[in-house]
């Protein structure tokens, strides 16, 4: 089995490096967030890659300003299933009804984001740590 993510009901256990951002969609709690053109939900796919850079603590739409998370985050609730303790999590690839989900299947094609982006704990819970995409350059 692999992770099954419903993309409802996240249930967030532990949140690092609280802030607020402006979206530009509509968002659920718990989807890994990236900046394309304002904040909005992650996805792998070549492309159009949105680099998962936060996650969402609560739901919200388009010019809404919410609460997420840029540091480590613990999520879990009934939104995920199947999850392999140990395994590496990414941000899913596909089309936009997955975007903001995660995935324990590394993206396959070519130009798609391959970072992982976070680990499953057990079954139902995964650490997401979305900070480790963010290069830091030494002045």
């Amino acid at each position: 089995m692999a992770l099954t993510d419903a993309q409802a009901n996240a249930e967030i256990l532990h949140g690092t490096v609280p802030a607020t951002v402006i979206l530009a969609g509509t968002v659920t709690r718990g989807d890994a967030l990236g900046y394309s053109s304002g904040w909005k939900r992650a996805l792998a796919t070549t492309g159009s890659v949105i680099q998962a850079r936060c996650v969402a603590a609560e739901d919200g739409v388009a010019t809404q300003r919410i609460k997420v998370y840029f540091g480590d985050c613990i999520l879990g609730g009934t939104r995920f299933s199947a999850c392999v303790a140990g395994a590496a999590v990414y941000a899913a690839e596909g089309t936009g009804n997955l975007n903001g989900q995660y995935t324990e299947t590394i993206p396959s094609t070519t130009g798609d984001a391959k970072t992982q982006i976070g680990e499953s704990l057990d079954t139902t819970t995964i650490l997401v740590f979305p900070y480790r995409n963010t290069q830091v350059v030494a002045t």
